[in-house]
């Protein structure tokens, strides 16, 4: 915890952001947060992989931060990656790892947005059992080439005391527009499985990444909302709160399987350590209803 940042809360300096992922959902909500806080920031421009152009970014911008909300997850989905095993690799292994080593040598702390979807329900975490996986658990997903090579990176980045790895899971937003939206994504597939999953209410948590940041926080965290919920438990709350006639379809993990290339991770995540740091985090059904469907509630609706 106690790294040495630049600046910053802990020598009394301004804060100064460096974000990784301009074009992305998360980098794009980070700098808007950062503009409603009056936090100073600029996106690096720099590719992930070409430790040159890190190094500029950092001296061009004097951060006392780095944000990285970069990375490959594929498109449409993570069946991309399957395809591209060595651009994945580029992006999220190398990539990752050359932000982190550069970072540490400037002494920079570098808070990285990784995944929770590199553990599945097993034995000792059964699904319905409350029993979540917690930070030191070893991965047991490796379904997907996307997983493999998170829970590869997540191992190495164990070595860099200056790394926050916040492990995010099926991000939901308030913005329903959004195609990255796992609400959004549910609700135009033709149709869905039924697995409980602990989940990532970003309006909530991208702002605690931020205070994260401000306390200088380090090593992995659980980085989901408390509990878990189900695909049909959030279809429900978006046929009461945004289309009374909407409807949906179930099918099987196995009927699910025969139109995916690659397996999906589900799980539920020990938010423990998280909640224990911040102690108003809301669980996963409350925060669902406070900063998504309340916020898009339909006027004269339920």
């Amino acid at each position: 915890m106690g790294f040495p940042a630049n600046g910053g809360p802990a020598s009394g300096g301004p804060l100064k952001f460096l974000i990784y992922g301009r074009t992305g959902w998360i980098g794009g909500v980070l700098g808007r947060l950062c503009e409603s806080q009056s936090i100073a920031y600029a996106y690096g421009s720099g590719r992930l992989q070409d430790r040159a152009s890190l190094e500029a970014d950092i001296a061009a911008a004097a951060p006392t931060h780095v944000f990285n909300a970069a990375g490959v997850t594929g498109r449409p989905n993570v069946d991309w990656c399957e395809s591209h095993k060595v651009e994945t690799v580029r992006t999220n292994v190398v990539g990752t790892l050359t932000l982190a080593d550069v970072c540490r040598e400037r002494g920079l702390i570098v808070v990285n947005y990784a995944t929770g979807c590199i553990f599945e329900y097993d034995a000792g975490h059964l699904l319905g059992s409350g029993v979540g996986f917690k930070e030191e658990d070893t991965p047991n997903f490796v379904g997907s080439f996307y997983s493999k090579t998170k829970a590869m990176v997540e191992e190495l980045l164990k070595n860099y005391e200056n790394v926050c790895t916040l492990r995010v899971r099926m991000p939901i937003s308030s913005d329903l527009s959004n195609p990255r939206n796992f609400i959004t994504k549910i609700t135009r597939y033709e149709k869905v499985v039924n697995i409980p999953n602990s989940m990532t209410i970003l309006d909530e948590l991208l702002p605690i990444s931020i205070e994260m940041a401000k306390r200088n926080l380090t090593g992995i965290w659980n980085f989901t909302n408390p509990g878990v919920v189900s695909h049909n438990e959030i279809l429900e709350m978006y046929r009461e709160y945004i289309d009374p006639s909407f409807t949906w379809k179930n099918f099987t993990l196995e009927e699910q399987a025969k139109v995916i290339v690659a397996p999906r991770s589900n799980n539920e995540l020990d938010t423990t350590k998280l909640k224990r740091e911040f102690p108003e985090l809301l669980p996963i059904k409350e925060a669902l209803i406070k900063y998504v469907f309340k916020p898009n509630q339909k006027t004269g609706g339920a």
